[in-house]
């Protein structure tokens, strides 16, 4: 066996570089943790090929003292931290000193820095560790060139300059949006491509995250004493197919967690589609002593003291947030173009005045291709409303006409407004006090009775027994399904017995449900209770099965359906919550304005 002895500096360095410089990505986030701690107000970073030929950062931070430059290129040298206690709660984004050790022996690496106080600057060559005095007006500069160059096969396994460059990017993205107090530029190649100046932090977030982003967020604000959560999270509208644009940081520091990925996908699943990902700039705050940053070589990984309730806070904060309605506050969208109106009124002399945004309109006559056209619904929305055991005379007053109050009042009543009428049996037409809302009366629908049905299957279910029970014929394989999981039916409201070998008699069903096409709805859930037949499973997956059963009982296109009708449907949105989406994650209601509408008609012009 070889004779043991220990290894040189200079290799233990390469090792640990191994760990910490991955790309020219790794070494700039480093450097930028570096310039953070040092306080600074204001940071440029230049870089060459992607990176990989040189990566410049300056920094008006607190600088270096002329005697600890060398030791900052050392091993295991820090100014952060110096017990154990100090480790436990690091509050600092760097704290191990090894970085600078590390780079500085793959690359050419310079610092100059210029301390408080220093009648000049001071330099520092990786290579020698040799002291030389430079010219610099304060802070520090940290200057990175031909990373890899000592050992070529590392270096071969980086990418292109451009693939380089976007690692570098999106470090620099992270470190923008999590101060956004600091004034930030990147230039690539001598040109610039980031010049942030300090803004607030939704400003910031608009200009790395794009307007469009802006526009279909909500605002997380949520307190818990030694917890906090603030920033912002998607609509499903804004969700991407990737999870490109999902940045998460604890204490300021950006993670990676499983824990708190986990948190957000269930926040998310009763909204968001199963292949599309959501979007989010989100700042936990905690006591550093309750979250673990030393488990990770890049310190992206982290552990927390109480997982579980740190999983739990996350979850219920952005639950709560996504689950309020925009529908409840639908006419404060745009109200500013109703004075312009009512302006335009008061000034034609002569004329009667222009109703109100919120006045009651008639229903609209429908001259179809046959009188056909105009026979009620055999089945209308109210029965729907009826069968949710609204209390007495509930359904008649949410499809009764708008208040003849002002047009406030009518506005924080009916925030979605009144129907006008219905287009090609798919949308609802509506006017509220911002202008035209459109709705897709399929999609509400089902959001509508999927909460419904969350909240009845939670407790005792109320079943409507069939007059006449529905026979179906089935397949072996369902047969089997529906004698196994007869419970879990029952549970739901579905009264199910065997009429035969492969026959199934349906004798009751949901009372919300009443209306709903018993054989495809019945067919479709045991499928899928084939698919899951243990019944923690099926409990696992309750909320599913109750999409399935909102999709098949929601009102189809080309349902008619009269104004009454669609009020109805109107003021359940605007009590329903996650009322913006359906189960699947498509919107429900859009919301055309007053100065929108003119722009396209170029009225004023």
């Amino acid at each position: 066996m070889p004779v043991i002895k220990p290894l040189s500096d200079l290799l233990i360095n390469q090792i640990a570089a191994g760990e910490v410089v991955e790309r020219p990505a790794s070494v700039l986030k480093e450097v930028l943790e570096n310039a953070l701690d040092a306080g600074a107000r204001a940071i440029e970073v230049q870089l060459e090929q992607g990176g990989v030929r040189r990566i410049r950062v300056a920094d008006d931070g607190c600088g270096i003292e002329r005697d600890d430059l060398p030791r900052a290129l050392a091993r295991h040298a820090t100014s952060k931290i110096a017990t154990l206690e100090d480790l436990e709660r690091v509050g600092t984004m760097g704290f191990r000193g090894e970085a600078l050790a590390a780079i500085a022996a793959v690359a050419r690496t310079r610092i100059t820095s210029r301390a408080e106080g220093q009648a000049h600057a001071w330099c520092v060559d990786g290579g020698d560790l040799a002291l030389s005095p430079a010219a610099l007006n304060g802070g520090t500069v940290v200057d990175v060139a031909e990373l890899y160059f000592n050992t070529p096969a590392r270096r071969k396994f980086l990418k292109s300059e451009g693939t380089e460059f976007a690692h570098c990017d999106e470090v620099f993205r992270r470190v923008a949006l999590a101060r956004p107090d600091i004034a930030l530029q990147l230039s690539h190649n001598g040109r610039v491509v980031h010049r942030l100046p300090p803004a607030e932090a939704q400003h910031r977030t608009g200009a790395l995250m794009g307007d469009d982003f802006l526009a279909n967020a909500r605002v997380v604000d949520a307190d818990a004493g030694v917890l906090r959560l603030s920033g912002l999270a998607s609509l499903p509208a804004y969700s991407r197919a990737s999870r490109d644009a999902q940045y998460f940081f604890v204490n300021g520091r950006f993670v990676r967690d499983k824990l708190l990925t986990h948190a957000l996908r269930q926040a998310y699943q009763d909204i968001l589609h199963g292949n599309r990902h959501p979007a989010y700039v989100l700042f936990l705050e905690l006591d550093p002593a309750g979250v673990d940053v030393n488990v990770h070589p890049a310190k992206i990984e982290v552990r927390f003291r109480d997982a579980r309730a740190i999983h739990q806070f996350v979850f219920h904060a952005v639950s709560r947030t996504l689950a309020a309605s925009g529908a409840a506050s639908a006419a404060g969208q745009g109200s500013s173009a109703t004075p312009t109106h009512a302006d335009e009124a008061q000034a034609t002399p002569g004329q009667p005045p222009l109703r109100t945004a919120m006045s009651y309109q008639p229903p609209l006559r429908h001259y179809g291709p046959g009188p056909q056209a105009m026979e009620p619904a055999s089945r209308p929305y109210l029965d729907f409303v009826a069968a949710a055991g609204a209390p007495n005379g509930a359904a008649q007053h949410t499809a009764s006409q708008p208040p003849e109050s002002g047009a406030d009042a009518a506005a924080e009543s009916a925030p979605l407004g009144y129907a006008l009428a219905q287009l090609h049996g798919v949308y609802i037409l509506a006017q509220n006090h911002a202008g035209l809302v459109l709705v897709d009366m399929h999609a509400a629908h089902e959001r509508i009775l999927y909460e419904k049905l969350k909240t009845v299957v939670d407790g005792t279910p109320s079943t409507q027994r069939l007059l006449i029970p529905a026979v179906l014929r089935l397949d072996p394989r369902s047969m089997a399904v529906a004698e196994e999981c007869t419970e879990v039916l029952a549970g739901m409201g579905f009264d199910v017995t065997p009429a035969g070998p492969l026959e199934l008699a349906v004798r009751s069903v949901p009372a919300l449900l009443a209306n709903a096409p018993v054989a495809d709805l019945v067919r479709q859930l045991l499928e899928e209770l084939g698919e899951v037949p243990a019944s923690d499973v099926v409990t696992a997956r309750r909320n599913e099965l109750l999409a399935t059963m909102a999709c098949h009982g929601a009102v189809r296109a080309n349902r008619s359906l009269s104004i009454p009708e669609m009020n109805a449907l109107l003021r359940d949105m605007e009590s329903t919550e996650r009322a913006d989406q359906c189960n699947h994650g498509r919107p429900t209601w859009t919301q055309l304005s007053m100065n929108e509408l003119d722009r396209f008609f170029m009225r004023g012009k």
